[in-house]
């Protein structure tokens, strides 16, 4: 193991430890977030007294979780599964620039939507291609992660929600973006 694998393997395990580190402690820090009526990007909010941590996290989560990408990406052997890791890589990107473009800047939903948007296709492109490699069941995991990820946002649209907010379906993305490292683990060994 070169010593690339060995630092892009410990981003990989530090970058959603970071990022779901501080969001966690955001929001039970903050005195106003409400699961039902918040969303995430409101304890980034300039003023707010979790923006450094909240945005701090975000971005120093991206950045930990480029090497572990680009290692992805040294480890796959098709076109899909490539596309499907350079979305991820601009899922990283996208989530570094919520935090570099808080809630209230022109920037931030255009962010927001990309980190969201890639991070579903990315599961669907990735997942395809290792379907296509013959790791099925993990492929497969990985396009139902998809599905639950865009099902999230569906059910919250149709209204079938403890409130307002978003930090619910935000969460559920959050999360499927941790699986998908998780996933895509094996691809470092390669």
């Amino acid at each position: 193991m070169t010593r690339f694998d060995t630092l892009s393997r410990g981003c990989g395990v530090a970058a959603p430890l970071v990022t779901l580190g501080a969001i966690l402690v955001a929001t039970l820090v903050s005195p106003s977030f409400s699961w039902a009526s918040s969303a995430l990007s409101d304890l980034g909010r300039p003023g707010a007294p979790t923006a450094a941590i909240f945005n701090g996290g975000l971005v120093l989560g991206a950045l930990l979780a480029l090497p572990f990408v680009a290692r992805v990406g040294l480890g796959a052997r098709r076109h899909l599964t490539r596309a499907g890791v350079a979305a991820f890589g601009l899922a990283a990107v996208s989530m570094g620039l919520v935090g570099v473009f808080p809630d209230g800047h022109a920037n931030h939903f255009p962010a927001a939507i990309s980190l969201y948007l890639f991070v579903t296709y990315g599961l669907f492109l990735y997942r395809s291609g290792r379907v296509r490699d013959g790791a099925t069941n993990t492929g497969l995991a990985a396009i139902w992660l998809g599905v639950a990820h865009l099902t999230s946002w569906v059910v919250w649209a149709a209204g079938l929600r403890i409130g307002p907010g978003l930090a619910v379906p935000e969460t559920v993305g959050a999360a499927i973006f941790v699986a998908w490292i998780g996933l895509a683990w094996g691809l470092t060994e390669e």
